[in-house]
């Protein structure tokens, strides 16, 4: 070959290539909305045409041995090579073009598979494709370190309450519980900077200090290695002279249930009514179309069929919420309160409450009134919250309570209850009523007389009657203690 074909061919070349080129970016130009490829994706395509060249070229020059060849076989005149040669050159420009034609065709495959593939990522990991994902560049926080999520349950805050010249300390975590089992100690800084510590002995997470005087104090919190005190871990209260008989806001966490506590030992209380029975009571329903028949249950009733119970003519049912051990003095709420009430309430039967007292003094009557409170504040009370006064056998730590002392612990009680919103009451046996009370400093409140005879003698004024602790009611499977009441609640 002279020198003015190959010249010629190499032209033809660069020509075929540049080609190819154009052909390849306009395409895409098109394909993509009228916006070129990104850099890697063109010089991809460069490289496919340039790949696709090599390759023709390598076809052509085996043409054209193949016919040099075939001229010497057949003794043709191969004398104008040139022309030959150009009509080769001619040929090749097609064959590229259908080439790019087929390298448009994979590009847009891959192009079809990335969008897909790009599809599938945003489906996969629940991403909006509308939206911008490079908005991360204009947050200049985006790349700053993430704050430790801090574990609830190492967060502390007190609840400090008091009732009369005194503070009730509760340690609470960012999930509303008692923290137990540490040694914490309360910091009480009084109005003139005097401070005093007071250690969590029995490690409950809760602190009774008494007796404080009145006045303005700040409390904090000591011995909290390991936890985050929160802003309100630090508080400031007024000390109480005198009680106000309102309610106590952070009862809830005094509160206890059976498997907390030895039961056989604090749910102590005796009937003072059957010790009193002489025997002539009634243990069916008696016949007064004035009154309203009805009943009292606990924890001693075991599981009740309320519907039953409401089928067989029952009028209305007082329910013990619970009671205050007689022995440590824990406030326990009756483990089949919530079944009962709720029982009652599905059946249509009116109801009210009561709470076993063993309180002490008027400070503890205002939290057993709290306790009553805060587990019936969700239901639709239609009699009285009853404080139910009685013996615990003689060992009951409020077994000695001299008169006064016990007239005051009733009065606190329902005092709280009044103020509540709520209507209040007193359960009590006649000698109780008669003996263990000064009933004329009660006279604001519904008496509940227990007496259980033919017919009530207590002299003093009552709107309920207990004439029996051994009726039998259907939906019951034990002994029931039958109510009759005077008053349309």
């Amino acid at each position: 070959m002279d020198s003015k074909l190959k010249r010629k061919v190499v032209a033809v070349a660069v020509v075929m290539v540049l080609l190819v080129i154009a052909t390849v970016f306009g395409a895409n130009y098109i394909k993509n909305g009228n916006s070129f490829l990104p850099m890697e994706e063109a010089e991809t395509a460069v490289a496919d045409a340039t790949e696709m060249v090599d390759t023709t070229d390598s076809v052509a020059g085996k043409n054209r041995v193949s016919q040099t060849m075939s001229g010497a076989v057949t003794g043709t005149d191969n004398s104008n090579p040139s022309s030959n040669g150009a009509d080769s050159g001619n040929y090749n420009p097609h064959q590229n073009t259908n080439g790019a034609n087929a390298g448009n065709a994979n590009l847009n495959q891959s192009t079809n598979e990335a969008n897909a593939g790009t599809k599938n990522f945003y489906v996969e990991h629940g991403l909006d494709p509308t939206k911008d994902p490079y908005a991360y560049r204009k947050d200049k926080d985006f790349f700053d370190p993430v704050a430790e999520e801090q574990d609830p349950g190492k967060e502390l805050t007190l609840l400090v309450s008091s009732v009369e010249k005194d503070l009730r300390v509760n340690v609470i975590d960012g999930l509303g519980r008692l923290v137990s089992g540490q040694d914490f100690s309360i910091k009480v800084k009084d109005s003139k900077g005097r401070s005093h510590n007071y250690k969590d002995g029995d490690k409950d997470g809760s602190v009774y200090i008494a007796p404080v005087e009145p006045g303005d104090y700040e409390l904090s919190l000591k011995g909290a290695d390991g936890y985050v005190l929160t802003d309100a871990s630090d508080v400031k209260i007024s000390v109480k002279e005198q009680l106000d008989y309102t309610i106590i806001d952070d009862i809830s966490f005094l509160i206890k249930s059976e498997d907390e506590i030895d039961a056989k030992a604090e749910d102590t209380a005796v009937n003072e009514a059957e010790q009193d029975s002489d025997g002539t009571e009634s243990n069916q329903r008696l016949d007064d179309e004035d009154a309203l028949f009805g009943i009292d249950v606990s924890k001693w009733n075991k599981k009740i069929d309320w519907q039953a119970v409401a089928d067989s003519g029952v009028d209305f049912a007082i329910i013990r919420c619970g009671y205050r051990g007689s022995s440590t003095g824990a406030l326990v709420e009756d483990p089949y309160f919530k079944k009962n009430i709720e029982g009652a309430e599905a059946a249509g039967i009116k109801v009210g409450i009561y709470f076993f007292t063993q309180a002490v003094n008027p400070v503890e009557a205002v939290e057993e009134a709290s306790m009553a409170l805060a587990l019936s504040k969700q239901y639709e009370l239609a009699l009285p919250i009853f404080i139910d006064t009685e013996g615990a056998g003689g060992n009951g730590r409020a077994d000695g309570l001299d008169v006064e002392t016990r007239t005051a612990v009733c009065d606190a009680f329902c005092k709280t209850i009044e103020n509540a919103g709520f209507n209040s009451g007193i359960y009590a046996s006649k000698h109780w009523l008669e003996h263990n009370l000064t009933m004329d400093d009660l006279s604001d409140y519904t008496v509940w007389l227990a007496q259980y005879s033919k017919k009530a003698t207590y002299e003093g004024e009552y709107a309920l009657w207990q004439y029996t602790s051994a009726g039998t009611v259907d939906g019951i499977e034990t002994r029931v203690d039958l109510n009759m009441c005077y008053m349309d609640y």
